[in-house]
C-alpha cells in the first residue's frame, strides 16, 4: 500500500517539481536514459516554521516506555493518553473524535496513543482494565480519566475541563 501511495504521489507531481540527475553506471547498466527524474527540494522551510509544524502535531504513537517518559511524563504540555487496541471497535470510533477535540485546542494539549497489545507494561502501570481508556496527564500526574466511548460534546467538555484544572 505504501508503494501505491508513493507512486500516486510521484505521478501527480508537475514537471516543474521534478529535476533530472545523472545516474551513475554503477547503479544499473540496463538503464538506457542517462537521466532519471528525482523529486526536487525548492527551498527548505525556515527553522521557526518547521518547529511550529512540529508543535502542531497534536497526536503521536508511543514507541516504548522511554518514549512515553520523555513525551508524556516530562512534557511541558498536558497530554491525553488514549489506551486502545487494533481489534477494539469502540477504540476505532473514539480515536478520530478525540484527535478532533485535541486539534480544536490549537496546541494547548497533545495526545499520545498507546496500543495495549504492544505496550502491556504501560497499560498495567496505569491500571487499564478495559479499552478505550483515556487518561489526562499533566506534569507526570494523572488528573482525570474515563473509560468507554463518548460523543463529541462530552469529549470537548472533558478536554476543556482538563485544561482548566
Amino acid at each position: 500500500m505504501a508503494h501505491r501511495l508513493l507512486a500516486r504521489r510521484f505521478w501527480t507531481l508537475s514537471s516543474k517539481d521534478l529535476r533530472c540527475l545523472p545516474v551513475s553506471s554503477s547503479f544499473s547498466t540496463s538503464l538506457q536514459s542517462p537521466r532519471v527524474p528525482v523529486l526536487s527540494r525548492s527551498r527548505s522551510l525556515p527553522r521557526s516554521l518547521a518547529l511550529a509544524s512540529l508543535r502542531r502535531a497534536a497526536s503521536f504513537n508511543v514507541q516504548d516506555h522511554d518514549d512515553f517518559n520523555v513525551r508524556v511524563i516530562k512534557s511541558e504540555l498536558p497530554v491525553l493518553v488514549d489506551f486502545h487496541a487494533q481489534w477494539c471497535g469502540p477504540c476505532k470510533i473514539l480515536g478520530p473524535r478525540l484527535e478532533k477535540a485535541v486539534a480544536k485546542q490549537n496546541g494547548k494539549v497533545t495526545m499520545a496513543k498507546v496500543d495495549i497489545d504492544d505496550h502491556t507494561d504501560l497499560a498495567i502501570e496505569y491500571g487499564v482494565s478495559a479499552v478505550p481508556t483515556v487518561i489526562a496527564i499533566r506534569g507526570g500526574d494523572v488528573i482525570d480519566q474515563f473509560v468507554g466511548i463518548k460523543d463529541d460534546d462530552e469529549l470537548e467538555s472533558f478536554v476543556s475541563k482538563f485544561l482548566e484544572k
